[in-house]
């Protein structure tokens, strides 16, 4: 009936039919959530979030990998109620500007990569790739060769919701839903060693991979490709780390074809692989990078588009009027709070913590699950990671996928106090990145125990 907070009394059975009654969630099955109720979450600090029920829960996924430097950081709200109070809101139409958003321009182009000069923002990431998308066209447009249109992807990627977003995405389920793809986007497999790189290792692998995107490039015609988009590690598709061959090689056909390159840094920016932006952990230089979640925390919703200096510099100088953006393209309250988020960022070297000390850590911990009989393979980079279950360890034979494995999994460590996420047969984690190494040790002892749990269950219930 109350949370841990005492000054936050909530009955539970009351939201849960007021959420039943009129909150459509995002990728729910609505009828079923309505039968069980949802978990009502009502305070977040640190790295825990309590439940209206009082229970504490480890959030190893950081909300939804965003409230990268934990919850309940004074110093962002005070910065946000500073701007409400000041400005809470103007547009950047007609040629008008904000204090807050030329200054988080400035912030973010001082932290990347050293191509980039110009930010575009936008909402959310999902808009920020429909950014992208309507911005590449423009550019070759610009540049006399408006039949370059298409747009390449990757089976298992994630890349928005939106029907541009949810197009360039490649799951299957999404595609089913409204007869997407839409017109000019095409897809390739994805770089997953576990699944596709049989007889191989990494590093063939990877060239292998990449040569995908060659032979789709081939077969549309170079000349109508326009661009290739790409997580730095696919997130949602289960934390999917491409060999180190991977990048380059994808950078040098993209150069070869003049393809441009697009990074879609939603999850992996602001310093979730212990760099500010993921593709300088992989080691390539894209053209475009979409960004979002960790640039505010998730404190308040921002997205936005870096753009490379070929880019900008043809629509600047041959584009005239781009005919593209939204009401709170630069919101003066959302990049007040980017603003002090990437302030703690840097002052509490956050990125540099992950690289050279709680990151290393965590992949250590996160990779020795790989002796657990229900685990084939765990690996990790940066704050995520991602783990394979399977039936037997020794023939990596995987389970039936009507069982629902990863489900149960994850009913298990919701149960005992610890968010982690289920893709498919896949488990995946990214904690926020001010968790501590006791915490560290807290959050895998948790996970353990929980996977125990589950062998217990698939023994009791499931022939295998």
């Amino acid at each position: 009936m109350h949370s841990s907070n005492d000054s936050v009394v909530v009955d539970t059975k009351s939201v849960q039919a007021l959420d039943s009654a009129h909150y459509l969630h995002a990728f729910t099955d609505t009828k079923a959530l309505a039968a069980m109720g949802a978990r009502v979450i009502v305070k977040g600090e640190g790295i825990y979030i309590w439940d209206s029920e009082g229970k504490k829960i480890l959030d190893g996924m950081s909300g939804l990998w965003c409230v990268n430097v934990g919850y309940g950081r004074k110093e962002i709200s005070a910065a946000v109620v500073a701007q409400m109070d000041t400005l809470p809101y103007y547009n950047s139409f007609f040629n008008t500007t904000n204090l807050p958003a030329v200054n988080l321009a400035k912030a973010i182009v001082d932290i990347a990569p050293a191509n980039f000069h110009h930010v575009f923002f936008t909402g959310s990431g999902s808009e920020g790739n429909d950014t992208i998308f309507r911005m590449v066209r423009r550019f070759w447009d610009v540049q006399g060769q408006p039949q370059k249109k298409t747009f390449i992807s990757r089976h298992n990627a994630y890349h928005g919701s939106t029907v541009c977003g949810a197009s360039l995405s490649g799951m299957t389920y999404m595609h089913e839903q409204g007869d997407l793809p839409i017109p000019g986007v095409a897809h390739i497999e994805q770089p997953y060693y576990f699944e596709h790189g049989k007889g191989m290792s990494e590093d063939e692998f990877g060239v292998k991979a990449a040569a995908w995107l060659e032979e789709k490039i081939l077969e549309l015609g170079a000349e109508k490709v326009a661009a290739f988009i790409g997580e730095p590690v696919q997130g949602a598709g289960g934390v999917i780390i491409p060999p180190r061959t991977y990048w380059p090689e994808i950078q040098r056909i993209c150069t070869k074809y003049d393809v441009l390159l697009v990074s879609d840094e939603v999850i992996c920016g602001f310093g979730r692989l212990g760099t500010w932006f993921g593709c300088q952990t992989l080691g390539y230089q894209p053209d475009l990078i979409t960004f979002a979640k960790g640039v505010s925390s998730g404190y308040i919703p921002l997205g936005g588009v870096l753009v490379g200096d070929r880019v900008a510099d043809a629509l600047i100088e041959k584009g005239s009027d781009f005919n593209h953006g939204f009401t709170y393209s630069g919101h003066p309250v959302a990049c007040a709070a980017a603003l002090e988020n990437i302030a703690i960022l840097q002052r509490e070297k956050l990125v540099e913590r992950i690289h050279d000390d709680i990151g290393p850590y965590f992949k250590q911990q996160f990779e020795a699950l790989a002796d657990h009989p229900l685990v084939g393979v765990a690996n990790a980079i940066g704050l995520m990671g991602g783990l394979v279950l399977v039936k037997n360890k020794t023939t990596m034979e995987m389970f039936d996928p009507d069982l629902g494995i990863g489900m149960l999994c994850r009913k298990h460590l919701f149960g005992n106090g610890v968010i982690m996420r289920a893709v498919g047969d896949r488990l995946i984690l990214a904690p926020p990145f001010v968790i501590t190494h006791a915490q560290v040790d807290e959050m895998f002892a948790l996970i353990r125990k929980c996977l125990d749990a589950a062998v217990e269950e698939i023994k009791a219930n499931i022939r295998v």
